[in-house]
């Protein structure tokens, strides 16, 4: 008995070729980057606001995490 053949769902790459009209990932070789060329700015403020409700979300979301790098609270 010959089983029934579903189709299968697109692949992501499929799905993006669809969405963006040119296929994904990108055909040929990859771009090579020249490291030596990248420069890095650092224009952060020397302080940088932070709300007590910021500091909450972390401490509840990183909490085991802040606990394994620097020991829980005393």
């Amino acid at each position: 008995m010959p089983r029934s053949t579903h189709p299968r769902p697109p692949t992501a790459s499929q799905q993006l070729e669809e969405l963006l009209g040119f296929p994904w990932p990108f055909p040929g070789r990859l771009p090579k980057y020249d490291l030596s060329t990248w420069t890095v700015t650092d224009d952060w403020p020397e302080h940088i606001p932070v709300t007590e409700a910021e500091v909450d979300v972390f401490e509840r979301w990183f909490s085991d995490l802040f606990d394994e790098l620097f020991g829980p609270d005393p």
